[in-house]
């Protein structure tokens, strides 16, 4: 999904959104009404997500989240993938949160 589309699903709260990037990315900034799962602990949290709503899941570039979609798709959920992720998000001028939020390059470690 572009970031204008998923813009829109997030004002209208027809989606949710799952960052997937780790804490020190997260914190640095994210988009607005978003929740934070790291990549790693997805399928032990799957139950949490709501299955009857479709989810759209994010990072910095959009290769982690775009795995993340794939499995939940194949598990039976609507799930996307935000284009471009976080970078193409903020390239769009979209709001990021905190107010001084920014995308950070992601950690290695």
């Amino acid at each position: 999904m572009d970031p204008d589309a998923v813009a829109k699903g997030i004002e209208s709260g027809e989606l949710q959104v799952i960052d997937v990037r780790d804490d020190r990315e997260w914190e640095a900034g994210r988009l607005p009404g978003s929740r934070h799962l790291l990549l790693a602990e997805l399928p032990a949290s799957a139950g949490s997500i709501d299955s009857e709503t479709p989810v759209v899941f994010v990072c910095r570039g959009g290769s982690r989240s775009a795995m993340a979609a794939e499995a939940f798709r194949q598990s039976g959920y609507e799930a996307y993938n935000l284009s471009g992720g976080l970078v193409a998000w903020a390239e769009s001028g979209l709001p990021l949160e905190p107010e001084d939020g920014q995308v950070v390059e992601r950690s290695l470690t």
